[in-house]
């Protein structure tokens, strides 16, 4: 099936088993039978992951993941199956990479323990636990990713860093690093640690630091269960189970699948939840491709980064 015929489907699903979507659409008098076309489906509004329990079915749940902001209100996604969130983030990283088993895979992040709310601690504790190397693992001392990475490179294994971005440059300002090759992922901003800077001057801090070419990007929340990831040129591609979509900042009703505006975005991973959400966020689609500019208002702190606290 088509990703817009699935994405109607989907929309019907919930509509009908999602009280909170339901109450969402009535509330702007949607009529499902006028539903035709991605560009017509309502996109629930993000910040009600706040306030609202959203799930389509009344099974039990199954994981619970909060989201790490700033501020008291934070997003929570009630999880009817984590195995459709672990079978999806293989399916994410693979299309974008190779065989996610194939690699070592390292977070420079705190353990799931620590954590256990995490959705990105979670994916990443997924992925080293769906390695073919025992050497995958987390990690937060400079001193032991040095010696892990020879060990690995000894070995000629490839492997993976996924880091959060004021982890990183904490790391990388203690100690000179020599990573050649070495692929970095870094999964967002630094708000309540650091002066927020531009994604490319961060990029070129850790290429300068770690010595590395290869610092790629990870886009996802709390909010989703797919990833999107930016290989080269902050050039953020979605996997099959998602799409970004752009937002009049006039009419919050008039969509398009591209141009500028802030997303609104499509993930059929979130199918026991709420696929069609408008988010914050605010960039370029095309065809190809989304960029993220920034935020659209002053929206709650989102990042990754708050589990350092």
């Amino acid at each position: 099936m088509k990703f817009e015929s699935k994405s109607i489907e989907v929309f019907k699903y919930q509509y009908n088993n999602n009280l909170v979507y339901k109450s969402f659409c009535d509330s702007i008098k949607i009529k499902t039978e006028n539903i035709d076309s991605i560009e017509k489906i309502p996109f629930l509004p993000i910040s009600l992951f706040k306030s609202n329990k959203i799930i389509s079915g009344d099974s039990k749940i199954d994981k619970i993941f909060i989201s790490s902001g700033t501020t008291g209100s934070k997003s929570t996604h009630y999880v009817i199956d984590k195995s459709l969130y672990e079978k999806n983030i293989i399916n994410c990283f693979n299309q974008f990479y190779k065989k996610a088993s194939d690699y070592a895979f390292i977070g420079v992040c705190p353990s799931p323990k620590s954590k256990p709310n995490s959705s990105l601690v979670f994916m990443i504790n997924h992925l080293i636990n769906s390695s073919d190397y025992r050497e995958s693992q987390f990690i937060t001392n400079g001193i032991e990713l040095i010696n892990l990475i020879e060990d690995l490179k000894q070995k000629n294994i490839n492997y993976i860093i996924y880091g959060l971005s004021y982890a990183l440059l904490d790391i990388s300002e203690k100690m000179k690093f020599d990573f050649e090759n070495s692929i970095i992922i870094e999964t967002g901003g630094m708000k309540g640690f650091r002066d927020e800077i531009p994604k490319e001057e961060l990029h070129n801090l850790l290429s300068e630091r770690f010595g590395t070419v290869n610092i790629h990007s990870e886009y996802g929340m709390t909010e989703l269960l797919s990833q999107s990831y930016a290989i080269e040129n902050l050039k953020f591609r979605t996997p099959d189970s998602k799409r970004i979509m752009v937002r009049s900042e006039t009419d919050p009703f008039k969509i398009q699948k591209k141009g500028r505006g802030a997303f609104n975005i499509i993930d059929l991973a979130n199918i026991n939840s709420c696929s069609f959400l408008a988010t914050d966020d605010y960039g370029r689609v095309t065809e190809d491709f989304f960029k993220i500019y920034g935020r659209i208002d002053e929206s709650d702190i989102r990042g990754c980064n708050q589990m350092l606290l």
